[in-house]
């Protein structure tokens, strides 16, 4: 039987982060690096990084619904990154590193916003969550050296200092999600 795949677009800071956390989900089949939401055709990463372009680093995540839902994906998202600092995510600063959510459907939208309500009920931030939650605009992928960045540099220190926590935290406390 052939599983129909459905896709997600996440920006939560850095997208070497978002992809390493992604990749380790049962159900995820594919996460691809790239830049999304902006006014520019086939951005290069030097154009994002100057903030001009409107793009958002960002991911694309292939995965199987019969496996992990939408609504489990969205929390992953806004329980690993901090959704509450405009343009932020640690040392990395500007737009292209906003958190937002790029929805392909009235569903994904509606999820995206219960699953965001529910964790600033829950307290989870000491500040309001402020990622912004649009329809898809655009998605292009990023240069072939940021795709699997994480996996294929390790012991590079951005790797060591800041992926490699987010990645321990994330398993800690995702781990009955995890691919084996």
């Amino acid at each position: 039987m052939i599983q129909t795949l459905e896709t997600a677009y996440f920006g939560s800071g850095c997208f070497w982060c978002t992809e390493a956390i992604f990749k380790n989900l049962k159900g995820v089949v594919s996460v691809v690096s790239g830049y999304g939401g902006g006014n520019v055709e086939n951005p290069s990463y030097e154009a994002v990084s100057s903030g001009k372009t409107g793009h958002a680093e960002c991911a694309k995540i292939e995965f199987n619904p019969s496996e992990i839902s939408y609504e489990k994906l969205a929390e992953v998202f806004f329980l690993t990154h901090d959704p509450a600092t405009l343009n932020r995510q640690g040392n990395d600063v500007g737009e292209q590193y906003r958190s937002i959510i790029f929805y392909l459907t009235g569903e994904q939208k509606s999820v995206a916003e219960k699953i965001k309500t529910e964790i600033e009920k829950e307290g989870v931030y000491p500040s309001p969550i402020i990622t912004q939650i649009e329809p898809f605009k655009n998605f292009f992928p990023a240069e072939n050296y940021h795709q699997n960045y994480f996996e294929n540099n390790p012991n590079a220190p951005y790797c060591q200092v800041v992926i490699n926590p987010k990645i321990a935290k994330f398993r800690q406390k995702f781990s009955a999600m995890l691919k084996s």
